[in-house]
């Protein structure tokens, strides 16, 4: 196993907790975490990660106050605008998975723009999980087969796990072989679950914003100590 993982998913949690913690508004929070996005792809791109998966905005998350939405997709917005040229600059091609079409449209339309930018770049991969939940595509995967299977076009029995990830939003993209997880919860939180199937999960205390290259450094130590076996001894 290569002590590297290629492909590091990120469950981004913490920003309000951290914004609480100094008694400052939660929108604070998040402006932070962004910059500690931007230090994660730094990081990734220092120690040759190929892959770099963010949970940046989840389905259950619209539930959350129209203020607060309102805001992140705002500040995505922006994110995009001002980061573009340098993930230009830095050979960085950015993806995203998700139910995008729920995006407000000036939202989504720089998204696209940003996409269609760095389309041809070689370097690292940014994934953007927006309005993304893992059982919805899982879901809207099985449906797609399904109705292969209505039209005469697929038999049940010919169904593979590998159908079925060819479905996906991430399809053509390999698994993560590293989920992190930051605030310190156990869960996954409706991420990227058949792919993360044989991932090694580290879960740190350390909120996102203060999440740096100690923590990621650690988290690559660790993953590097571990031994893959997929379950076949």
């Amino acid at each position: 196993m290569s002590s590297i993982p290629q492909h590091i998913a990120i469950i981004m949690d913490g920003n309000g907790r951290w914004a609480k913690q100094k008694g400052i508004l939660r929108a604070k929070g998040h402006e932070e975490g962004g910059q500690t996005v931007q230090r994660a792809l730094d990081l990734c791109l220092e120690h040759g990660v190929k892959w770099l998966t963010l949970y940046a905005f989840s389905t259950e998350n619209w539930g959350r106050s129209k203020m607060e939405v309102s805001a992140l997709m705002n500040m995505l917005e922006k994110y995009l605008q001002e980061r573009t040229p340098e993930m230009m600059e830095k050979n960085v091609r950015l993806h995203a998975i998700g139910e995008l079409y729920m995006l407000p449209e000036k939202c989504r339309r720089q998204l696209e723009q940003s996409i269609e930018a760095t389309r041809n770049n070689d370097g690292l991969n940014l994934v953007l999980a927006l309005s993304y939940g893992s059982r919805q595509e899982i879901t809207a995967a099985a449906r797609k087969l399904a109705e292969q299977v209505q039209d005469g076009t697929l038999q049940p029995q010919a169904i593979t796990p590998d159908m079925l990830a060819a479905n996906l939003y991430t399809a053509g993209m390999p698994d993560p072989d590293l989920l992190i997880r930051t605030s310190g919860e156990m869960r996954i939180s409706n991420y990227l679950l058949w792919q993360i199937s044989y991932s090694e999960l580290y879960v740190t205390d350390v909120l996102w914003p203060d999440f740096g290259r100690t923590e990621f450094e650690a988290a690559l130590a660790e993953y590097a100590r571990r031994e893959r076996r997929y379950g076949k001894r």
